[in-house]
């Protein structure tokens, strides 16, 4: 797929079964005829990674993640050595007496030896074009991890030591998360587009129903969007997501839920919160109160 204007990249998000604003696909247009990576920001399951895995999808390429926590490394980012593998070749080299030679230098250190992982696997990536990075939750990495990235997101190319530097065969198309835990370092930010992932409104994430949940009638779908509105307005630990959403809608679904009710709520809250302080709070007197106010809010709707 050719991707000429901002229309080709909401068709793409929609070939994905993404249902994404145009503020979305314009910064995603830009990203990837510019070449410079995406930074998308925003609370957690809001469809942020989801872009990545539809890119990847859509267009055919190979998707190469990161997954970030605390104490990530170049090791287990970048690459590292097969540690059992170099010991077989030296204790064979002894064996034969070659113990002290150059080539046994450069055997132990060379490709057949190195454990290439997401970061150079997405480098070196060939094909007929270039794949897909995604640097999930990097919020949720070290700012020295922070500062290790700068070579990649600057130039896309990193250096070795023992082997030099490695170029990117093609230019990676570089999607970056965070879900904001802490503020991501600025020379990170600056060598990004950066577009603020928000939860979607009301027409859109009955869309995403539509497209996500299809088994569940209209009443029940519009019953769900209006209830987590209702859940996201109040001061939770974690107010759900999109996906929770989605999952929320096709559990009821499978329960046989025709529309919401006080006892179906109440047993299926763990699909839609996933704190036990959030959950106490919202079960009982709470959901009754939400649903009386979706079903006044659908009434006065039908007034003329």
């Amino acid at each position: 797929m050719i991707i000429q204007s901002i229309d080709d990249c909401l068709a793409l998000l929609r070939r994905g079964d993404y249902v994404g604003h145009r503020s979305l696909a314009t910064t995603l247009f830009l990203a990837l005829r510019m070449e410079r990576p995406l930074f998308l920001e925003g609370e957690a399951g809001v469809g942020k990674t989801e872009v990545a895995k539809v890119l990847s999808e859509v267009l055919g390429r190979p998707l190469f993640r990161l997954q970030c926590y605390d104490g990530l490394d170049q090791a287990s980012a970048l690459y590292d050595w097969n540690y059992q593998g170099q010991m077989v070749e030296i204790r064979l080299a002894e064996a034969r007496g070659e113990t002290h030679s150059k080539e046994l230098s450069q055997s132990v250190f060379s490709e057949r030896f190195l454990i290439k992982r997401p970061l150079l696997q997405a480098l070196e990536a060939d094909g007929e074009g270039p794949g897909i990075l995604l640097i999930d939750e990097l919020d949720r990495s070290d700012e020295p991890f922070e500062a290790f990235l700068l070579e990649l997101l600057s130039d896309f190319q990193v250096t070795i030591p023992e082997i030099g530097r490695v170029n990117a065969s093609h230019t990676p198309i570089v999607i970056i998360t965070s879900n904001r835990t802490r503020e991501v370092h600025d020379a990170v930010k600056r060598r990004c587009l950066y577009h603020w992932v928000d939860y979607p409104d009301v027409k859109r994430e009955r869309q995403i129903l539509d497209l996500k949940a299809p088994g569940i009638g209209e009443r029940l779908a519009d019953q769900v969007v209006a209830f987590v509105r209702e859940l996201r307005s109040l001061d939770l630990y974690k107010p759900p997501g999109i996906s929770e959403t989605i999952d929320w809608a096709n559990a009821l679904h499978l329960i046989s839920q025709l529309e919401l009710n006080q006892e179906g709520v109440d047993s299926t809250l763990g699909v839609l919160l996933k704190y036990q302080d959030d959950i106490s709070r919202i079960r009982g007197s709470e959901v009754s109160q939400i649903l009386q106010s979706i079903e006044l809010g659908n009434e006065n709707i039908k007034e003329p």
